[in-house]
């Protein structure tokens, strides 16, 4: 079978920038509605009239993945807002931030705690490959239809290229 739009395809990769350096490995296979919401348009693009077997490379510039790297996605913030295990790396909600923070600071975004100073935090709500033009080598593993629920969903999961909250035990708001 052939990619077409609404099918579902089962791909492993090898991510980079253009210096070589890998970002990402998908060594095992991971199905990704194509014409939903799992894929960048540019792979979509890539991928159609492949088939199982088929290796695509193709390079794609930020504005046709996660846009320019935007300094007013930055935010510093008060350290003594923030839980004591607050660490590099964990993601906040913009909805669950602390009462203090910034209100210019977009509450429909997700952040990510990039560095903690003894009196301040930084917030970035920028996606964490913004900027960054990218290099992909997709070896096509499986094409098969898409189920119902899943062409209403516009996924077979969570793809790769969102990025989504998740639940941290003990406080919801950071991952």
């Amino acid at each position: 079978m052939e990619i077409t739009e609404h099918c579902v395809v089962a791909l492993t990769w090898v991510l980079s920038d253009t210096l070589g350096e890998q970002l990402d490995v998908l060594d095992e296979p991971v199905e990704f509605v194509v014409g939903g919401k799992d894929l960048l348009p540019a792979i979509e693009e890539a991928l159609q009239g492949h088939g199982p077997g088929a290796v695509v490379q193709l390079q794609i510039e930020p504005e046709q993945a996660f846009g320019d790297f935007n300094e007013q996605l930055l935010f510093l913030e008060p350290r003594a807002l923030f839980p004591a295990e607050l660490e590099v790396g964990l993601t906040i909600e913009g909805s669950a931030l602390p009462a203090g923070c910034n209100p210019d600071a977009p509450r429909d975004a997700l952040f990510t705690v990039t560095d903690i100073y003894p009196e301040h935090v930084v917030l970035d709500a920028n996606h964490p490959l913004a900027g960054i033009a990218i290099r992909l080598r997709i070896r096509v593993e499986d094409v098969r239809e898409a189920s119902t629920q899943e062409r209403e969903r516009g996924s077979a999961g969570t793809g790769f290229f969102r990025i989504e909250p998740l639940d941290a035990p003990g406080d919801p708001t950071l991952h």
